[in-house]
């Protein structure tokens, strides 16, 4: 009779696993973060000009802009945009700008500098869209169970060159949320309009009619998921938090706030202990990182995967699907509301 595996063994196994699934994801991160290397959009001599930083704050400024602006997006179809730094081309292009749009709350790291670069004669205002958002720190969230206080605005409003200490804590995913994409999309609108009054009328109206889809969005997460039994997720990336914060449900997560945070072999043995004891059925994984460790989680624990997107930007099949942020949201709901039934 053949000696059946120990525990120990077990878990040299997984965790042997876990550090080959990480080197993986260090090598599709390196080539992920090199393709695509220029932005996606030229200056128009035409219209008033916005660079946006990535996708969500591109197709709200699309949206609300309509035919009185020409939107420039940095970030490239399918690239992720924790890793992705501008190029020389992108500096050339927002210095030609009227507004430069960026989430902010430590997302793009690369800004401040950015910034310095531009042409010292460009008249371009750079507005934080994310301004105004509760902002979550992922460092007070692990430690408010045991009582301490917390100042509910001290994040708001704040630059990623004036928060240094904290890069790497605050949650930077405002947008997961439709209750902070709210506020992102009346930002926009606020700006375009103070930049290009003479198009305001067009951007009240327009901003109207997104800000309308997105209370409906709302609605639609509020409801739903206030039936749900199981509260509990967990995600291979932490990009949740606005979402679970704003509609009851509770995240964990295999990586940290960056897709490039890699677990460790204990870890993913915590996490598949709590799959199990929650009686969790869906580990959630996205499109535009490695899905390994999901999967390994998954076989841990003997649950199946599924898709949770963060919205952080378009594959090239979504784009071409005519995919966007409300259908992909959409899904999202419908996700959630399949794995905790």
């Amino acid at each position: 009779m053949k000696n059946r595996p120990t525990n120990s063994a077990k878990r040299s196994r997984l965790f042997m696993t876990v550090a080959l699934c990480s080197i993986m994801m260090l090598i599709v991160s390196a080539c992920g973060s090199n393709s695509g290397s220029s932005s996606q959009g030229k200056i128009s001599e035409d219209k008033f000009n916005v660079v946006t930083s990535f996708y969500p704050i591109y197709e709200f400024t699309k949206a609300i802009g309509g035919d009185d602006v020409n939107v420039i997006n940095l970030l490239p179809t399918g690239v992720e945009p924790h890793d992705w730094t501008p190029r020389s081309q992108d500096i050339v292009n927002t210095s030609k700008a009227g507004l430069f749009l960026y989430n902010g709350a430590g997302l793009e790291a690369w800004v401040p500098n950015f910034l310095k670069g531009l042409d010292k004669d460009s008249n371009v205002k750079a507005v934080e869209v994310s301004a105004g958002i509760h902002l979550i720190d992922s460092e007070e969230e692990e430690h408010s169970h045991e009582g301490e206080e917390h100042d509910d605005h001290a994040h708001e409003n704040e630059h990623p060159e004036d928060d240094g200490h904290n890069h790497g804590s605050i949650d930077p995913h405002t947008w997961v949320s439709p209750k902070s994409a709210l506020v992102m999309a009346e930002n926009i609108k606020n700006s375009l309009v103070e930049a290009d009054p003479e198009h305001k009328t067009g951007y009240e109206e327009r901003y109207g009619e997104i800000k309308q889809q997105l209370e409906d969005l709302d609605a639609k997460f509020t409801e739903q998921l206030s039936n749900v039994s199981q509260k509990e997720i967990v995600v291979s990336h932490q990009a949740f938090g606005y979402l679970t914060r704003d509609y009851g449900l509770t995240q964990h997560s295999i990586m940290g706030l960056s897709p490039d945070a890699e677990p460790t072999g204990q870890d993913i043995v915590k996490l598949a202990k709590l799959v199990k004891e929650e009686g969790i059925r869906y580990i959630f994984f996205e499109e535009l990182v490695s899905d390994k460790l999901a999967k390994t989680l998954a076989s841990e624990a003997g649950v199946e995967t599924m898709v949770l997107n963060p919205v952080e930007g378009l594959t090239k099949e979504q784009l071409e699907n005519g995919d966007n942020y409300f259908t992909l949201m959409e899904k999202n709901l419908q996700n959630l509301v399949t794995a905790l039934q």
